[in-house]
């Protein structure tokens, strides 16, 4: 599937049928400033891995839970090619997603990470069998309404099964371990990043959310669409959902300062075996964003280890010269930063210094895709309502070398 992908976009790039959708190429273009280092002990994070144990536990005996192949033998959403008027530089492979999820105007797709990213590229980067592209969405409550609650969307990314995915609603435990119960979560999901078993999904104002993509429960799909958790008999319901993730923890950061991080996008560097964080600002006229520079933070896992040690000291920190970013990446001391504002794509090492490149519209996260014998990619995804493309290019394309 994957080279069967790639190769049809390239016949599209040599036909010229590739020059009329979002962009059609990419070149760099000088940058005035570059990051700047900040003091990265002004940083931390405290993690807590246990926090719903009980209810965890109790949910899941009330429940029961499948594994991730599971779900996937009964994904029941086709994913589509990418249109041929979708353009940018690098493109080698990509989806979208079916018509509805592609024109639902109350959900929109924001972060992304792959099964490259929890295992690497041993045995092709398969997770519990499966080569997958997780997207983290929020939902609002209707159309330009009040964001409501959050899910995930597995895409299976293998040519040894169906081009299908499935959407798993992402919960929060409540109740008791006698009644146990839970709820939604109600956040942008801006960022998301799968390490072994573990799924961490920016949380804006506060740090990261925990998921364990071992713990996935079976709910009943009955019901009405806004009907969530615990009914009488009991039956349990997720606005019709087949599967819920429990949050297993919370990662809450601190600064020094004072000044709050806004978790905007999150992604993994599996060199470092750190996770990275940037903030979404603006430089100037914003309501609801920031009004300043923003930041870029890299959080180390703990030695040997796929989660964050009780309290966690930054590696490194750094003051950004760009605005409006959705997406960041960062890969052996190189670093990727997205803004959709700009539709800019802006490259950064501390040696080679900042280059910027033309990019997509409606540009979300980043995540860095290691191959073991093809080029290293970069995926992202645009969020725009009906133009909501899931996309792979070269990262060599971008200043990766």
């Amino acid at each position: 599937m994957f080279r069967q992908v790639r190769t049809a976009a390239r016949a599209l790039l040599a036909a010229g049928l590739l020059v009329t959708g979002t962009l059609a190429g990419a070149s760099p273009a000088a940058a005035a400033a570059a990051p700047t280092a900040l003091t990265a002990s002004d940083y931390t994070l405290t993690s807590d891995y246990h926090q719903y144990d009980t209810l965890n536990s109790a949910l899941a005996t009330t429940l029961g839970t499948s594994a991730v192949h599971t779900v996937m033998e009964n994904a029941n959403h086709d994913r589509q090619a990418l249109p041929a008027s979708f353009s940018v530089a690098g493109l080698t492979t990509g989806f979208r997603f079916d018509d509805g999820d592609n024109s639902d105007c109350q959900s929109f797709p924001q972060g992304i990470t792959t099964s490259r990213d929890a295992v690497g590229t041993a045995n092709s980067g398969n997770y519990d069998g499966h080569q997958l592209v997780l997207v983290s969405w929020y939902t609002k409550d209707g159309c330009g309404g009040a964001q409501q609650r959050s899910r995930i969307t597995l895409v299976d990314w293998d040519a040894t099964y169906p081009n299908t995915y499935r959407k798993i609603l992402l919960v929060e435990p409540t109740g008791t371990a006698a009644a146990p119960d839970f709820k939604d979560v109600p956040i942008h999901a801006g960022g998301v990043s799968w390490y072994g078993d573990y799924l961490y999904v920016a949380d804006t104002g506060r740090g990261m959310r925990v998921f364990d993509m071992r713990k996935i429960l079976n709910t009943d799909t009955g019901g009405t669409a806004d009907q969530i958790g615990r009914q009488s008999g009991p039956v349990y319901y997720a606005h019709n959902y087949a599967y819920v993730l429990p949050q297993i923890g919370t990662v809450t950061a601190q600064t020094a300062s004072g000044s709050k991080l806004v978790w905007s996008s999150v992604s993994l560097d599996r060199v470092s075996k750190s996770i990275v964080m940037t903030e979404y600002t603006c430089q100037a006229d914003c309501v609801d964003y920031p009004n300043r520079p923003p930041r870029a933070v890299r959080f180390p896992f703990a030695s040997g280890a796929t989660t964050f040690a009780a309290t966690t000291t930054a590696s490194q920190a750094l003051q950004l010269p760009w605005y409006n970013l959705n997406g960041v990446a960062s890969h052996n001391g190189r670093w990727w930063f997205n803004s959709s504002g700009q539709k800019k794509l802006y490259y950064w090492t501390p040696t080679a210094g900042p280059s910027t490149f033309a990019w997509v519209g409606g540009g979300e996260s980043l995540s860095y895709w290691e191959d073991a014998t093809d080029p290293d990619l970069l995926w992202s995804l645009q969020e725009t309502t009906g133009g909501r493309n899931v996309f792979a290019v070269t990262q060599s394309t971008y200043g990766g070398g």
